[in-house]
């Protein structure tokens, strides 16, 4: 399949560009081969079919086109005023057009008394309407390139359009690659899904991609390459699992023992959920079947995630085989340890705690045990994957917040296990969209609790604006009044960290003047000050020392006070949709009725009223993330970076959920007749997977 090889070829080999371009398309685009300049997609269609008078230009048109005789050309102002104006007249009137940059070259292309055709946005200053930095192209080779019809705008920038690289450029080379690639871009789908699907042929669908002749066609193109690109995906996903599946025997654990049921008939606090209890079944079915488990666990900030955990290490318990919960942060491993030491305090178990806090002599014995299989169950930071960290026999691997580990930081927990494979859940409070899911971790088992243990009282969101601040302080006051805790967020701002300590500091100072100490204790928290510190601060707030915590969003993960009843996030246009969430979970952690208060200014943007709409309208995380995805796309949300979502050149996993499910279900049915792909009709896909195959790591074993 030679299509590989030439797709491979350095972008300054095509035709038009040559060595100073290619610098600039590398630099500007990340453009540096072939196949890099193919997935540069249009960002939209215009349609090049109708042309406009002159006179029929208004200010209520966005991009049209135009055609007429330049009648003269002239540079006037100086320095930064400094533009070319052209004067373009047709039988209805005549219009200037104006570039402000690129002038020299602009000048060499249009001459006086030709016939243009000119593609733009009208401007209209004082009256007067004109086109500034239009492209611009003759009549007779706008005919001749058969530039009519819909008409792909790529995204340039100004470097590159001082080089002629404009979007009519960058079309023009693309012209010139699907030329060169005619005959390079076989079939590799089975021939049985292009005939279900009505696939276009694949050489068809990157010429439409990119120079559709109409709306059917573009479809047509689109249908073909998303599916294509989800395809690929889903099949390396399912193979990683299947792989996994075969060749990585799990250890069975055949025994639910003494440990499990007196803690479960004994000890647990109060009754499981259903969804924990269906939770706890997909998991001891996966320990129990013989193969490795890697499974995903899904669950609202609150929702009993830790525990089900647990339940499920004394299975591993039972089963002769220790555990390790591995946390990103101190404060969340601490708090991992004492909810576990606490629910264990009664029972023969031995509970460690290793984060980079824990002196030398504690380490020595936590070692020691760990190596003779006293210490049945290990909690800790990254601090559990150095090398003097030996388990005797590791079985059940639980990682929280795993998107905030990098994936050799979780291999390395993984060998830990000198003998076996481990049993490995992952869990995240951050809901995934379904779809998102699918995409990212379709080669994990997915589990999710999506209800709250009972007696959780929904936490009430309000938004209120800066000129409602002193309403909003004395309600604080009240709930204080009634024994009542509350944090005061003020948001990361990563342009400027100096800003972002600033406002924490005059939001303290504001705070202090309106809870005076001694009647009222505050403590504040940011990322700058030392761990010892940070963690004494959090300490007299979990304690109950101080009333009122201010901090910037370190607090967003990892610190558990069912007596904070208030949430109030300062200029909260400032922060996304997911964090909100997050900060909104640490509170409604008691019994009592808590609030979160939305503090913002007046100007609002219409992505930040419905991000406040939606937090004030729903608790559901799920719902959250759906809206969150939308808004931002799935490049911005936590952990898709390290996914290989990122490689997604054209789908768009928030309208594309139909294209995504067909994707997974075509990769599942061909997984399941021919894991190998070793029938003669699947010859193509398998070389264009080993071809095209961008790790070779097999990652998914540590998910």
């Amino acid at each position: 399949m030679s299509s590989n090889n030439i797709l491979e070829t350095p972008i300054e080999f095509l035709k038009g560009v040559g060595p100073q371009r290619a610098q600039l398309l590398k630099t500007e685009l990340q453009i540096s081969n072939f196949e890099t300049l193919l997935q540069h997609f249009p960002f939209r269609y215009v349609d090049r079919s109708k042309f406009y008078t002159i006179s029929e230009v208004n200010d209520t048109l966005a991009y049209i086109q135009i055609k007429g005789h330049i009648i003269k050309t002239e540079v006037v102002g100086e320095k930064r005023t400094k533009r070319l104006v052209a004067t373009l007249k047709d039988q209805t009137g005549s219009i200037e057009l104006v570039w402000f940059q690129g002038m020299k070259w602009i000048s060499e292309l249009v001459k006086a008394g030709e016939q243009y055709v000119v593609f733009g946005k009208p401007a209209d200053f004082k009256g007067k309407f004109s086109f500034n930095h239009p492209e611009i192209e003759l009549y007779e080779q706008y005919i001749q390139m058969g530039t009519e019809g819909l008409h792909g705008i790529y995204s340039s920038t100004e470097r590159l359009k001082n080089y002629g690289l404009d979007s009519k450029g960058i079309l023009k080379l693309m012209r010139q690659l699907l030329s060169q690639l005619q005959g390079e871009l076989p079939e590799f789908l089975p021939l049985s899904l292009i005939e279900q699907n009505n696939f276009v042929p694949r050489e068809t669908a990157w010429k439409d991609i990119h120079i559709p002749a109409n709306t059917n066609d573009l479809k047509a193109a689109e249908f073909r390459l998303k599916f294509e690109e989800l395809f690929i995906i889903q099949m390396r996903l399912l193979k990683l699992k299947t792989k996994r599946n075969l060749s990585y025997k799990g250890m069975v654990f055949g025994k639910v023992g003494n440990y499990f049921n007196t803690f479960y008939n004994d000890y647990l606090p109060y009754e499981l959920t259903g969804a924990q209890k269906r939770v706890v079944k997909e998991i001891r079915a996966d320990m129990g079947s013989g193969k490795q488990m890697n499974r995903l666990l899904q669950g609202d900030v609150g929702s009993g995630k830790t525990v089900v955990s647990l339940i499920c290490m004394l299975i591993s318990l039972d089963n002769s085989y220790q555990s390790c919960l591995m946390a990103p942060t101190e404060i969340l491993a601490n708090q991992h340890f004492t909810t576990i030491t606490e629910l264990l305090k009664d029972m023969p178990i031995k509970v460690g705690l290793l984060t980079g806090s824990t002196g030398k002599k504690q380490r020595a014995i936590l070692f020691e045990t760990l190596l003779n299989g006293e210490l049945h169950i290990l909690i800790g930071t990254h601090a559990l994957i150095e090398d003097n960290v030996q388990f005797q026999n590791l079985g059940f691997v639980v990682i929280d917040e795993q998107h905030r580990f990098g994936v050799e930081q979780r291999s390395k927990l993984w060998n830990k296990s000198q003998q076996y494979v481990p049993h490995v859940l992952v869990m995240t409070a951050t809901p995934i969209p379904r779809t998102l899911a699918m995409t990212v971790y379709g080669d994990l088992d997915i589990s999710i609790i999506d209800e709250l243990p009972p007696g959780r009282k929904p936490i009430l969101t309000v938004h209120r604006f800066d000129d409602k601040r002193l309403d909003v302080y004395e309600f604080i006051r009240s709930q204080i009044e009634l024994g009542r805790q509350a944090y005061i967020v003020y948001p990361l701002i990563e342009e400027s960290e100096k800003l972002d300590y600033k406002n924490l500091e005059e939001g303290y100072d504001m705070v202090l003047y309106q809870f005076p100490i001694p009647r009222y204790q505050i403590s504040i928290v940011h990322g700058r000050m030392k761990a010892k510190t940070k963690d004494w601060e959090m300490q007299r707030f979990v304690n109950g020392t101080t009333q009122i915590m201010v901090a910037t969003t370190v607090i967003e993960v990892g610190v558990n006070v069912p007596n904070a009843s208030i949430m109030l996030i300062e200029s909260v246009e400032r922060f996304g949709l997911s964090q909100l969430h997050q900060l909104r979970g640490r509170v409604g952690r008691g019994a009592a009725q808590s609030y979160c208060i939305l503090m913002s200014s007046h100007k609002l943007s219409r992505e930040a009223r419905l991000r406040l709409d939606t937090m004030v309208r729903t608790n559901d995380g799920f719902e959250i993330a759906e809206v969150d995805l939308k808004l931002r796309g799935p490049g911005n949300i936590e952990g898709t970076q390290q996914s290989g979502l990122m490689d997604l050149k054209l789908t768009n996993i928030a309208q594309d959920q139909e294209i995504i499910e067909l994707a997974r279900h075509a990769a599942q049915y061909f997984i399941e007749k021919d894991v190998n792909l070793a029938l003669p009709e699947h010859a193509d896909l398998l070389l264009f997977l080993r071809q095209n195959s961008k790790s070779k790591s097999n990652w998914s074993r540590i998910s």
